[in-house]
């Protein structure tokens, strides 16, 4: 199965938390920092909303971060997405 997101909306997949530290000490799970680096795996059209063209400058297999709050979380094939709006990320990771 696909998802294929509709006007400004953007699919983002949370990229894996190291487990270990740099000295090599390793992370129980409660331990961890939830990610806030996420990668994009869909992008919407983009097009005219609220009478506003939107245009997306944001495309597949870009890093992101995005707002810890915002989105909604979809399972799907047991990988777990987080679908934004184009809006709600913060900024590119380069």
């Amino acid at each position: 199965m696909k998802i294929k997101p509709l006007a400004d909306r953007v699919v983002v997949k949370a990229v894996e938390v190291e487990e270990t530290t740099a000295s090599g000490i390793i992370l129980a799970p409660s331990a961890q920092e939830k990610p806030q680096v996420a990668e994009v795996v869909a992008v919407g059209p983009g097009g005219i909303i609220d009478g506003n063209e939107v245009k997306m400058y944001i495309k597949v297999g870009d890093k992101v971060i995005t707002g810890n709050y915002s989105g909604t979380k979809v399972k799907l094939d047991n990988v777990e997405y987080t679908i934004v709006k184009q809006s709600d990320i913060l900024a590119k990771v380069e």
